[in-house]
């Protein structure tokens, strides 16, 4: 019996730790493979052209047909698709002789109410289907979850998402029932501190059904996840509020980015800074370019032409001899984030990319010919 338990526990861990490990896509000698988070090739370089991790498998090339790969590099879906999209929620797009399908890990076509144009499926397991321009939500057991009623659907937020009819902009749960009343001009996505939103020629935050509108703001920004103020605009310039649509640091900088730590970055026209939540200059003008300040309490900031990486206190800890940006080689990136994330920032350094780790250390010493972010 304690042998049976033994064994038991150790499969629930190492295959655990397996499914959980993160790898990163790289570009050697014009193949592509991952690599862990030490930096060692788990997948050398093998394939014409692949992917990045999503819901446990990958989608790589062989023989100018796509197919999925396992965390072993072995293909578990056989490579004869003309077309593929990431896998979520268990299922996958994928083109073939010129039809779009659903089809899950073990290859299965799922069949669908789908007539039209095909969508992902989300984190939730949820995808839009539309019937002559008009959309609504299937699930992956293919049961309708909302009748084909709104003009637009943008993606799913935090469990919400932004529904358009007739001009007008609300909001839905994942039941598909309404949120927010369809009757505001803009809306942001949803956010449990407050949602951004105009109705008519005012701009102002959503909080528990009621409106708080902003003085004089002309645009309103969503708030970053765990912030209590964003950012607005108020006759060209740039300041913060908080959930009661009042501000709290006047608007008198060009540009902005998020608080993040308790610091955001500031533009004055001339120099990125950043300030804190009482609108305190805490780091000084003195940036070509600066970005948010990352969990580790490392933010970018570009000094002429490179990026290199400061502290809270403003010291710069890692040189400024790196390239950032926001994106990868996957053919599925979208919106990954600049600076650090999980220990590691993506950078460019002189013609190769790469990791760094929070002392500058190129992840295993190592520089390839493109890399993306690290995901499961």
């Amino acid at each position: 019996m304690k042998k049976t338990t033994l064994f038991i526990l150790t499969f629930m861990l190492t295959g655990g730790m397996f499914f959980a490990q993160e790898l990163a896509l790289v570009r050697e000698n014009d193949q592509f493979g991952y690599i862990d988070t030490s930096g060692k090739f788990t997948i050398k370089p093998q394939f014409e052209k692949a992917a990045s991790f999503s819901d446990g498998l990958a989608a790589a090339m062989k023989n100018d047909k796509w197919g999925f790969i396992d965390k072993s590099g072995n293909f578990i879906i056989e490579a004869k698709y003309d077309r593929v999209k990431p896998f979520m929620s268990g299922y996958a797009l994928v083109l073939e002789e010129k039809q779009w399908n659903y089809i899950g890990k073990n290859g299965q076509v799922l069949q669908t109410p789908v007539k039209e144009k095909y969508y992902d499926f989300n984190e939730d397991g949820l995808a839009f289907y539309s019937v002559e321009k008009q959309y609504g939500l299937i699930n992956t057991k293919s049961e309708v979850i909302l009748t084909p009623s709104y003009d637009a659907i943008k993606p799913f937020v935090n469990g919400y998402a932004r529904v358009k009819k007739s001009g007008k902009w609300g909001m839905i749960d994942k039941t598909g029932k309404i949120f927010v009343p369809v009757e505001y001009d803009e809306i942001g996505d949803y956010n449990n501190n407050g949602i951004s939103v105009r109705k008519n020629d005012f701009f102002g935050i959503l909080l528990n059904g009621k409106m708080n509108t902003i003085s004089g703001a002309d645009k309103v920004w969503d708030f970053p996840e765990g912030e209590k103020l964003t950012y607005a605009r108020k006759d060209k310039l740039i300041g913060f509020v908080n959930n009661k649509g009042e501000w709290v640091i006047a608007p008198t900088f060009h540009k902005a980015r998020a608080f993040s730590n308790g610091l955001a970055p500031v533009f004055n026209d001339d120099d990125w800074g950043f300030i804190d939540e009482t609108g305190k200059e805490v780091i000084p003008f003195q940036y070509r370019d600066a970005e948010t300040f990352a969990e580790n309490g490392l933010a970018p900031v570009k000094v002429k032409k490179l990026w290199g990486f400061i502290d809270k206190s403003g010291k710069m800890v890692i040189p400024d001899e790196y390239l950032i940006s926001a994106g990868g080689l996957s053919i599925f990136s979208k919106d990954n984030l600049k600076g650090f994330y999980n220990g590691f920032a993506r950078v460019r350094f002189k013609k190769e990319w790469g990791f760094i780790d929070e002392k500058g250390n190129a992840l295993g010493g190592k520089w390839y010919e493109n890399a993306e972010v690290f995901s499961e």
